[in-house]
C-alpha cells in the first residue's frame, strides 16, 4: 500500500435515507470506536443521501450504510466519481447483490442452490399452483423489512400489499423449512458458520434488533453445531455465492439448511451489520479476529483492490 493504515484518516459513513438508518448509525459508532487509536484519525459522518461532505484529508471512507443508497451502488458511484477510496464491494457488484431478483438469476446461472422464485407486482393474481407456506418479500430491502411467510390463502393479499409498498415488484419464493445460517467472507477467507435461532417466528426485524424495537430475540450458535461435511458444504456454497456476484472485499451470505441438510442461498449482504454483536464480527471473533483487527482488515483489502485498478 502507498500509505500505512495507521497513518490514514478514516471517515466512517453511517445512517443513510433507508429503513435501516438506526442500525447503520449503531454500526458506524462501533466502527469509529474500534478504529480509534488504530488510525491517524477517525470521524463518523452521518449521511442522509447524495451531496454529503467528507472531512478534509480523508484517506478512506468506511461504508456502513445498510440498504438504500449505501448498499445499492449509489454511494459507490458517487465516491468513484470523486476518486475516493472506500471499503467494500464496488458499484456493479453492489447493485447486483442488492437486487434479490437479479442476484437470484445469477445464482441460478452459476449453479448456486437457491429457493425457486419469481417476481410479482401488487396487481398480480395469486399463482394457481401456490403452496403454503410460501414467502413474499421486497427485492431491494434488508433486515427482513417487508418479508412475510404466508401460511394460508387468507394471508396472501395483506402480505403482498405490504411487500409491494417498498418497490414496483415483489419476490415470490419457495418456503424452505430448516435452520437459518449465515456465513461471512473476508478477502479469500470463509468464516465459521453461524446458526441463527429466533426465539419465536423467523429472523425478522424484531428478532434481529430487539434493542431497537424492545421486542423479540435470537440465540446465535457459532460455530454452528453441524456435521463437519455439512459445515464444509455450507461454507463452499457461501463462497460460490460470493464469487458468482463478483463481490469485492467482504460479504455475509444468508442461507437455509433444510431437513435433509441441503443448503440454499437466500441472499448476500455487501454491507452487513458491524456492531461488536453483529453476525460478521461474531464469526470473525471465532476465527481469532478482534473487532478492531476485522475493521483494519477490511480497510487493508479495500485499499489494495482500489490501488490495483
Amino acid at each position: 500500500m502507498k500509505k500505512d493504515i495507521k497513518n490514514m484518516k478514516v471517515a466512517v459513513l453511517g445512517g443513510g435515507p433507508g429503513s435501516e438508518r438506526e442500525v447503520s448509525l449503531a454500526s458506524a459508532a462501533a466502527v469509529v470506536e474500534a478504529l480509534r487509536g488504530e488510525v491517524a484519525g477517525v470521524e463518523l459522518v452521518d449521511v442522509s443521501g447524495a451531496g454529503f461532505d467528507l472531512p478534509v484529508d480523508t484517506d478512506v471512507a468506511f461504508n456502513v450504510i445498510h440498504g438504500t443508497y449505501g448498499e445499492d451502488g449509489e454511494l459507490q458511484a458517487e465516491l468513484e466519481s470523486q476518486g475516493i477510496i472506500y471499503t467494500g464491494a464496488r458499484e456493479l457488484s453492489s447493485r447486483l447483490a442488492f437486487d434479490k431478483v437479479e442476484s437470484k438469476k445469477r445464482f441460478v446461472e452459476r449453479g448456486v442452490a437457491t429457493p425457486a422464485g419469481c417476481t410479482l407486482t401488487a396487481q398480480s393474481e395469486r399463482p394457481a399452483d401456490v403452496s403454503y407456506p410460501c414467502v413474499l418479500k421486497p427485492p431491494s430491502e434488508g433486515s427482513s423489512v417487508g418479508v412475510h411467510i404466508v401460511e394460508s390463502a387468507e394471508q396472501w393479499d395483506a402480505a403482498l400489499a405490504d411487500a409491494a409498498q417498498y418497490g414496483d415488484t415483489v419476490l415470490f419464493e419457495q418456503y424452505i423449512k430448516g435452520k437459518e445460517l449465515t456465513v461471512g467472507v473476508v478477502g479469500d477467507e470463509v468464516l465459521p458458520v453461524i446458526h441463527i435461532e429466533p426465539r419465536s417466528g423467523f429472523y425478522d426485524m424484531k428478532n434481529k434488533y430487539p434493542w431497537l424495537l424492545n421486542d423479540g430475540g435470537t440465540d446465535y450458535h457459532c460455530p454452528a453445531d453441524l456435521p463437519a461435511e455439512v459445515t464444509q458444504q455450507v461454507q463452499e456454497l457461501a463462497w460460490q455465492a460470493h464469487c458468482s456476484l463478483g463481490v469485492e472485499v467482504y460479504s455475509r451470505v444468508d442461507l437455509l439448511l433444510d431437513e435433509d441438510n441441503q443448503p440454499y442461498v437466500l441472499e448476500l449482504n455487501t454491507i452487513p451489520g458491524m456492531t461488536e454483536s453483529s453476525l460478521l464480527p461474531k464469526a470473525a471473533k471465532e476465527a481469532n479476529y478482534s473487532f478492531s483487527s476485522l475493521c483494519l482488515k477490511i480497510i487493508e483489502i479495500s485499499v489494495i483492490i482500489r490501488e490495483s485498478v
